[in-house]
């Protein structure tokens, strides 16, 4: 029989605050991120906002120190080590109990501020620390940057899939450990902003002018953000038996790639309904069980309409409500799936479900399924869903504890 596979920890920084609780609380009162972006330089651009994280408050290092860090690490470490305290996994000194702590760790621009200012010092003249900011800004850095961190080494996976690669990353995890992983196993994903990806967004004219609505008719496009999450899991037996708490359990993995458009979802929305079904399958359940799902829903015209033909096909007429937080999140790109997968499992222990803020005409298939402000009920089980570029989609289904 395989071992069920237990969250034993979660971390994040959002733009809504700088751990699990804060941004769980500014969800639930319908706060947005949104906000001027002033991380990177955003002159001439269409949009100009975003939901940009408060990265101010790092005690414990000098500017100089912090100065060596890319955004990203400084946003990954934080979320690391409160996923990694929650699961009992560190000491007195904050550094890891465990000597090996497998990794799976999704992004999509990795560290790239330093990229760009290698680039920006090279047409200004400067090759000063040059060597330094080639390193820092590559996948690997961060990687070894959160090992050395928090003392622990071991195998790290990067998964880069596009904004599904959250989801993979912990699905990919959850993998690890049925296929004999022994230990813990810190899956997640961080993104920072930077001015590769928001011009980009922005050139394509992909970011919303004012509010960010998804599963709304009228919507016209998405907010970029940044974050960082983590989690850490387990077998069942190994959290029982340190005495760790368990937060909830990976039910459930689908994933699928349709190849149909390299930044558009298939319209019949075919791939995703199969990713939904096989993590449904996985678990063993009807999808008449799932109380509450984490929809993508990134405020695109072509990524809500399939999206929510899909929701509708599996879940309509049942009790499952739906929302997305992107509206107050932004759109986190790598980290999103990861930061998806901790906001589905604090309403699985809640019962509180996240609104879906910004809605004046909700998309008519799923209208009824939407949720609104203060609702709460009780949930057995949860899922998250996530598309990316290229095609890929991710589902994964949680059970609560």
């Amino acid at each position: 029989m395989i071992s069920r596979v237990a969250v034993t920890g979660l971390g994040c920084v959002t733009a809504l605050g700088g751990d699990v609780s804060a941004t769980w609380e500014g969800l639930l009162a319908g706060r947005t991120a949104r906000g001027p972006i002033t991380a990177i330089p955003v002159g001439g651009c269409r949009v100009t906002e975003g939901a940009q994280a408060d990265l101010t408050d790092w005690p414990g290092y000098t500017q100089r120190e912090l100065g060596r860090f890319s955004r990203a690490s400084r946003l990954a470490l934080p979320a690391v080590r409160e996923a990694l305290a929650g699961a009992g996994l560190l000491d007195a000194e904050g550094r890891c109990v465990l000597d090996r702590l497998e990794m799976v760790v999704s992004t999509t621009a990795c560290g790239m501020e330093k990229g760009e200012g290698f680039l920006k010092s090279v047409w200004a003249g400067d090759f000063r620390e040059q060597p330094a900011r080639v390193a820092r800004y590559q996948a690997q850095q961060q990687i070894a940057e959160i090992q050395r961190h928090f003392g622990f080494d071991g195998p790290a996976t990067m998964i880069a899939n596009a904004c599904a690669g959250g989801g993979n990353a912990i699905g990919h995890a959850l993998d690890l450990l049925r296929a004999g992983e022994v230990g813990p196993v810190l899956a997640g994903g961080y993104e920072a902003l930077c001015e590769l990806v928001f011009t980009g967004f922005d050139s394509m004219q992909s970011l919303a002018p004012e509010a960010c609505r998804p599963f709304d008719v009228n919507r016209n496009g998405l907010m970029l953000g940044e974050g960082a999450a983590f989690l850490v899991l387990e077998r069942e037996e190994s959290a029982r038996s340190r005495g760790a708490r368990v937060l909830g359990y990976v039910a459930g993995y689908g994933s699928t790639t349709d190849t149909g458009h390299l930044t558009q979802p298939a319209q019949d929305g075919g791939p995703l309904e199969q990713a939904v079904r096989t993590a449904l399958e996985q678990a063993g359940l009807s999808p008449s069980r799932v109380g509450y799902l984490n929809a993508h829903g990134t405020g695109t015209p072509l990524n809500d309409g399939a999206e929510a033909a899909v929701l509708a096909r599996v879940f309509g007429g049942g009790p499952t409500r739906i929302s997305s937080t992107k509206a107050a999140l932004g759109h986190t790109l790598g980290a999103a799936g990861a930061i998806e997968a901790i906001l589905t499992l604090q309403a699985l222990q809640t019962g509180c479900l996240p609104p879906q803020i910004h809605l004046q005409t909700p998309e008519p298939v799923i209208a009824d399924m939407l949720a609104g402000m203060d609702e709460q009920v009780s949930i057995e089980a949860a899922m998250s869903v996530n598309l990316g570029f290229g095609g890929s989609n991710a589902a994964l289904l949680f059970l609560r504890a």
